[in-house]
């Protein structure tokens, strides 16, 4: 029973630390003033950190190591990333519209902003 408290308690210190971890990230890229494909890309590889470390954590408090270390880690970590959002292009595009452009203006601004995403 203990255990099962235990492992409760961290699957719910987990989810909280992942939204903090959101929220974060959310944050840092406000600060750094980021905006569209720059901020998020800036923002997936913030979450993928935080959801690391939280898992790192739960592998420690399991006392896992080796292989199933290995394996925890990556269930963990796929189950921590958000639901995909839209794509670079789709995010580009978007804002192209936004900004009005057309013709070859918006073209390179969306094979620019793709690449800076990338």
């Amino acid at each position: 029973m203990n255990r099962v408290l235990r492992v409760l308690a961290l699957t719910l210190s987990a989810l909280s630390m992942s939204a903090h971890g959101a929220e974060s990230c959310d944050v840092q890229a406000t600060e750094k003033k980021l905006a569209g494909a720059a901020k998020a890309s800036f923002l997936k590889k913030c979450q993928a950190d935080a959801a690391s470390n939280t898992c790192d954590a739960q592998a420690s408090e399991k006392k896992l190591a080796g292989a199933a270390k290995t394996s925890f880690l990556k269930k963990c970590t796929a189950d921590a990333q958000p639901a995909p959002t839209k794509s670079a292009k789709e995010t580009c595009e978007s804002q192209a519209v936004d900004k009005k452009l057309a013709g070859a203006a918006k073209s390179s601004f969306v094979k620019k902003c793709i690449a800076d995403a990338a």
